[in-house]
């Protein structure tokens, strides 16, 4: 599960094997730590090289010879909030340029498990703090096929106090299930493949396909509809 994870956090195969390998020794001059973790020097090397530049892994020399170390994990995140501030500074540019190219797309597409934590992302930055946003078809997906993923947005979505109407078939459970959601149930035979989400002048759809496609609609016209199609669906539903 950590070697899933720090893959996930974009390390490489050899990257994670060095790494882990030095949190177990401590330190280590680099022919040991390519026995301990099976790799050949010269990947062993250019693994320890990337790591060092993450500032993950750093050196100290003795006796002419170089002792390799994990920096404290939670030098991990120092280095995601460098991508962050690096991001901060590219984004702005990466607007003006998209301005200047084209008109901003109503309906934008995504496709894989990525796109999916975009769209997800996108009812995070669009919606305010307290605000209420609406839910169709939330059956568990999100937990079953990304469930790390699923446990971050609800924990996110609750520090901004995000509230949420949920609507789902009996018998089945919803993947924002919080303090901040309302769930009612329509009847079993109403059965989607999709998840409709309704917020801030939007509408997301998710389709849980063996690959994930999703689809953003940013038309308030339209989420106005939707809203008017959950208001109606809402009120004839069950509490129970």
């Amino acid at each position: 599960m950590i070697e899933a994870e720090l893959r996930e956090l974009g390390f490489t195969d050899n990257e994670v094997k060095v790494y882990l390998t030095l949190l177990r020794i401590g330190r280590g001059k680099a022919g040991v730590i390519s026995k301990e973790c099976g790799l050949e020097r010269t990947s062993t090397y250019n693994a320890l090289k990337r790591l060092l530049h993450k500032g993950i892994v750093s050196y100290v020399i003795e006796a002419s010879r170089k002792l390799f170390a994990a920096a404290p994990p939670n030098k991990i995140i120092d280095m995601f909030k460098e991508q962050e501030e690096r991001a901060r500074i590219l984004i702005p540019q990466l607007e003006e340029l998209k301005k200047s190219e084209r008109e901003k797309e109503n309906i934008l597409k995504f496709r894989g498990f990525a796109g999916v934590k975009t769209v997800l992302q996108d009812i995070l930055k669009t919606c305010k703090k307290g605000d209420e946003h609406y839910i169709i078809g939330s059956e568990g997906q999100l937990t079953k096929r990304m469930p790390t993923f699923a446990e971050i947005f609800v924990a996110r979505k609750d520090k901004m106090k995000l509230r949420a109407r949920v609507l789902l078939r009996k018998g089945q459970f919803s993947d924002v299930r919080s303090k901040y959601s309302n769930v009612r149930y329509l009847p079993q035979e109403v059965e989607s493949k999709s998840v409709t989400n309704i917020y801030g002048g939007k509408v997301a759809i998710i389709l849980w396909s063996e690959i994930p496609e999703a689809i953003i609609i940013d038309d308030s016209l339209t989420a106005e509809t939707y809203k008017s199609y959950f208001e109606f669906m809402w009120k004839n539903a069950d509490s129970k």
